[in-house]
């Protein structure tokens, strides 16, 4: 049936439409009328499509034949879709117990269904028709080939298709099916729809911020569709993660996060929202028994403020009053294109680190004063930590002494914090013969090159410096008043010749 058609009188969209209204209708009077044996019967007899999981299924032909994974029956839905499944979700949130709060949606399966058993982690994100380029699938091949089969094992992720234009939607579920076969028959993806007619009003809204009213369409439908993603997904997941669909992921993200929510689990303080990257809403992690709440916030303020503005306020009325950030980032922006209008996008997260990196094994030393617990050592490891030190004086070092020696082929150093606490004169160096004494230094330094605004980066270095090193140097070449942090250093290297 062409889609034209779906709406049309006596079309499959609209006798599945009436069908659901006259039941709703029936179901009210029911309620209504306190006639709660009655209402039971009908539900346990299957009669009423709300006593179970809001799951809308359509089925029609497309002309060029069936799409898999377009057509399934209420029959077909698994039984952790039913009523049953929500009642397990209000065990942890006592907003959907008995009915409280309630957020009316249905929705309809594209492709996949979840496992029977909660996973992990449960990864949504949300994706719409773009006028220039399309990331979707992108997103989902770096998710999966980023992840171990162990982890994605204890993940699943939940595409919401939030687009209404019939030929696009198709065409994605067919690339999605194609690409994504083995994830979709083990229950690792999902791809949900909410139809239009579930949406709240989009135009005509308040002009907070004196946004242009097609902005605040656009950001209002879009709390509207994390809101219906986030009550779908409540009791996927024993946590769930929000991403955008244009997105890199790093390596192992997932054994990441897992370690980080048990290191704050182990804390006294509570948490609402673990971040994962500073950009918008990529990256933010909650507890599943939080979502019901938080997709019911979205849904109430949506024509308030952007997304991103909301989880703040949300965050701090859920008693977590500072962010919980996590550096290296797990996640980067790779949209040049925003879903809105097409415009150019840029953004990019600074913090991003593809592979869960690990510098060879090394000491650290420094003769600047340290301050604090900021240990010469933090900035080479991988993790949050930084080196900070008190104001440098020339001929002040901070010296790698690598456990084996090493053919070193690219280096990174970023120094400084939010354009402060640069290291304004410096060079880095490779070292070679460690001493026989103090095995705190080398014999002899060659030096690569300066620091250009607090920075040093440089690649191919092996074609210059083809030996092995043992030693890697920071050398302050002129004293600053200033203090210097140290962020990181990153090295990569090949096996030794030697």
């Amino acid at each position: 049936m062409p889609y034209k058609s779906l709406l049309g009188e006596g079309g499959p969209l609209t006798s599945t439409f009436s069908r659901m209204r006259r039941h709703r209708k029936e179901e009210r009077s029911f309620r209504c009328n306190g006639n709660a044996t009655a209402f039971q019967k009908k539900c346990d007899s299957g009669s009423f499509a709300s006593c179970r999981r809001p799951v809308l299924l359509l089925s029609f032909r497309h002309p060029h034949g069936d799409l898999k994974g377009m057509t399934r029956s209420f029959e077909s839905i698994p039984k952790h879709l039913s009523q049953q499944a929500e009642r397990l979700i209000s065990k942890e949130s006592w907003v959907e117990q008995r009915d409280y709060l309630p957020l009316n949606v249905t929705y309809r399966l594209l492709a996949g269904a979840p496992s029977n058993q909660q996973k992990f982690l449960a990864v949504g994100l949300s994706s719409v028709k773009r006028k220039k380029g399309s990331y979707l699938v992108p997103t989902l091949q770096s998710l999966f080939s980023q992840s171990s089969p162990e982890e994605r094992s204890s993940m699943v992720v939940v595409v919401l298709i939030a687009d209404f234009d019939f030929t696009w939607i198709s065409r994605t579920i067919r690339e999605i099916n194609s690409t994504f076969a083995s994830e979709l028959e083990q229950g690792q993806l999902v791809v949900i729809h909410v139809s239009q007619e579930w949406y709240p009003p989009l135009t005509g809204l308040k002009r907070n911020y004196n946004d242009a009213p097609d902005r605040v369409t656009f950001r209002s439908k879009q709390n509207v569709d994390y809101s219906f993603l986030i009550h779908y997904s409540a009791g996927l997941g024993k946590y769930y993660l929000q991403l955008e669909d244009d997105v890199f992921s790093a390596k192992n993200f997932l054994t990441t996060i897992r370690k980080h929510i048990a290191e704050q689990n182990m804390k006294k303080s509570t948490w609402a929202m673990l971040e994962f990257s500073a950009l918008g809403y990529i990256g933010k992690l909650y507890k599943s028994s939080s979502l019901p709440l938080l997709a019911r916030f979205l849904l109430l303020f949506y024509q308030e403020m952007p997304c991103d503005w909301l989880m703040t306020h949300f965050r701090e009325l859920m008693t977590q009053r500072e962010t919980i950030l996590f550096k290296p980032s797990l996640f980067q922006h790779m949209g040049t294109f925003s879903s809105f209008q097409g415009t150019y996008n840029k953004l990019k997260d600074k913090d991003f680190e593809l592979g869960v990196y690990t510098n060879p094994s090394a000491e650290v030393y420094s003769n600047i004063s340290t301050y604090q617990k900021n240990l010469p050592k933090l900035a080479w490891e991988a993790g949050e930590g930084f080196f900070w030190g008190r104001s440098p004086g020339r001929g002040d070092h901070l010296t790698v002494v690598f456990q084996e020696p090493t053919v070193v082929t690219g280096i990174l150093v970023e120094t400084g914090s939010g354009g402060k606490d640069l290291l304004d004169s410096g060079q880095v160096e490779l070292g070679q013969e460690v001493l026989a004494k103090e095995k705190q230094s080398c014999k002899t330094f060659q030096s690569l090159g300066a620091f250009i605004n607090g920075k040093f980066e440089m690649q191919g270095i092996d074609k210059l410096h083809n030996s092995a090193s043992s030693c890697l140097r920071i050398l302050v070449t002129a004293g600053q008043k200033d203090w210097v942090i140290v962020q990181k250093i990153r090295i990569t290297t090949k096996q030794s010749a030697s």
